[in-house]
């Protein structure tokens, strides 16, 4: 199957995609499409964030049952959760819960200042992402001098991440079972996802013989999915990264690929 990532570069001026697919235990490769450039991937960098997290709560520094209270300056609505909640004040655990599930912006400015994002950026280059982080807090809009994107990252660095996390790497087996966790009720199934027919809801277990668990990050110029797809028999890492110009009506035709490279996924999964 041609996945179409050249084709629709050489159409739409301005597109870039950056892509990698491969088996967490063979080390095959599935797909590749310039793995190594460094994108725009909107909300995906605050895994970053959430690893950090509970990097700090594997040294004993951290308990996820902290509660922490959110202040006026970090609300933030459109995605998430917690803009639409009563309570002020959450877990450490459910703040991060909100993260993975709904990529949730207000979360994502608490947990921020709980943490430090200097921090967070350290802890990045510790583990090796040069062209990968979390860029900000999230703010609308945009003052003057604050960084234009969210996050960045290759394809090729968000597979590494994915491929250490399900094999617990870089974190203590609970914890990297916690992240998987949290990414699992991610919601936003739009993307590469959207090949394999899950329950958006609830897709962290086996359905059709598929279990998913994913970070996505989207803006008006940005898509942006990766994550872990696994059978009873195979483990596959994937990232898939577009960005276009402001103004060009591409994002349907982005999905269709996004959603092929999610069918080849599916189809070696089956094989």
């Amino acid at each position: 199957m041609s996945i179409g990532f050249e084709e629709l570069e050489r159409e739409v001026p301005g597109l870039r995609f950056s892509a990698l697919a491969i088996d967490v235990d063979s080390g095959e490769t599935l797909f590749r499409h310039h793995p190594e450039v460094e994108l725009d991937t909107a909300s995906v960098g605050k895994v970053f964030l959430l690893h950090r997290l509970l990097t700090e709560v594997d040294a004993g520094t951290r308990s996820l049952e902290e509660r922490v209270t959110r202040r006026p300056v970090e609300w933030m609505d459109n995605s998430g959760l917690w803009y639409l909640l009563q309570a002020d004040t959450l877990s450490l655990y459910d703040v991060a819960a909100l993260i993975g599930a709904v990529s949730d912006n207000a979360a994502t400015n608490t947990l921020c200042r709980v943490i430090g994002l200097p921090v967070v950026h350290e802890h990045t280059r510790a583990l090796g992402y040069e062209h990968s982080g979390l860029d900000d807090v999230v703010r609308w809009p945009l003052p003057p001098g604050a960084p234009r994107r969210l996050s960045h990252a290759t394809a090729e660095e968000l597979v590494r991440f994915v491929t250490r996390t399900a094999t617990a790497a870089d974190l203590s087996p609970a914890s990297a079972d916690t992240l998987q966790r949290w990414l699992g009720a991610g919601m936003d199934l739009s993307m590469v996802a959207s090949a394999f027919g899950l329950d958006p809801l609830a897709h962290y277990y086996f359905d059709r013989d598929v279990w998913l668990w994913n970070k996505t990050g989207t803006i008006s110029t940005v898509r942006a999915d990766t994550g872990l797809v696994m059978s009873p028999d195979r483990r596959i890492a994937y990232a898939v990264l577009a960005n276009w110009e402001r103004g060009a009506e591409v994002r349907d035709r982005v999905l269709a690929v996004m959603g092929r490279a999610g069918a080849v996924i599916r189809a070696q999964l089956a094989s």
